[in-house]
């Protein structure tokens, strides 16, 4: 019989926190659920622990292949998956213990629900609890506030693309949702702390410089353009703004500005000496 939930880790030389993830699987209050390791041709000793794993309980899987990227490495984990629910579960996080037996009956209480999340505890170098926003698809476009473990049915996912290739080096997960979730889709966040993400002294998401970050930026916009454009017209703004533009330029230069400019310049002139001399 199939198990009903599906957790997914990808592994690229994270050993070291590898043996942390999954401890935090095996202690799941739900027990039906079976945990694919996909190691992607880590060169640590990454099969190694999960064998270990492996022999501990028959409920963990391993399977090995080729370095692909992480989207690529979900993607594979995903197609070997036999239970009904996905989680996906990067190597050095953690899932709290009830998260799946909570987010089940959420499913379970209302069949159309698409996903579920919760708010996050940042851990390691930071401890800081995370309190995520409200499913809000418009908010989504801008902001990345669901994290990469939420939970969804396998039969959604087989609906679309999967992860995509091309974020090879980050912000996978947020295009990935972009992909999956629609405005009038049901998704519904638990309120308690379900999720723990890693930080650490050089993390995947510290690692992306400015440079970096801008470009992924770039890409979901690409992979994503007709979405974007249908939500903001460019063009219109572009006029906007000139106008206004113009529209400043004309009070400037009205009788109006310049008496106030006149009749506020001793104010300006006092701000001035105050910060000069504190």
């Amino acid at each position: 019989m199939n198990p009903k939930i599906s957790i997914i880790v990808p592994c690229y030389n994270q050993a070291a926190y590898l043996s942390e993830t999954l401890q935090s699987v095996l202690d799941q209050e739900y027990a039906d659920w079976e945990c694919i390791i996909v190691n992607d041709g880590s060169p640590d000793n990454t099969e190694e622990i999960a064998m270990q794993w492996f022999e501990k309980d028959s409920r963990f899987k391993y399977f090995y292949k080729t370095n692909s990227g992480v989207s690529d490495t979900r993607n594979f984990g995903i197609q070997q998956a036999t239970g009904e629910y996905i989680l996906p579960l990067d190597s050095d996080d953690k899932i709290e213990s009830h998260y799946i037996s909570k987010a089940l009956k959420v499913f379970e209480k209302n069949t159309d629900t698409k996903l579920v999340y919760s708010n996050s505890i940042l851990f390691g170098k930071k401890d800081e609890k995370i309190i995520a926003h409200e499913f809000n698809f418009e908010r989504l476009l801008f902001e990345n506030y669901i994290f990469c473990s939420a939970i969804f049915r396998k039969a959604d996912f087989l609906k679309t693309s999967g992860y995509n290739p091309n974020m090879k080096h980050g912000l996978e997960d947020w295009d990935f949702w972009l992909t999956f979730l629609k405005k009038e889709d049901v998704v519904v966040k638990l309120d308690d702390f379900h999720f723990f993400y890693r930080i650490k002294d050089i993390s995947r998401s510290q690692a992306i410089d400015i440079k970096k970050n801008e470009s992924l930026l770039l890409q979901i916009f690409k992979n994503h353009t007709e979405l974007y454009l249908s939500y903001v017209n460019p063009i219109r703004n572009y006029i906007e703004a000139n106008y206004y533009k113009e529209q400043e330029q004309v009070y400037k230069r009205s009788i109006e500005y310049k008496i106030g400019y006149i009749i506020c310049t001793p104010i300006r002139i006092i701000k001035k000496i105050l910060k000069q001399i504190f």
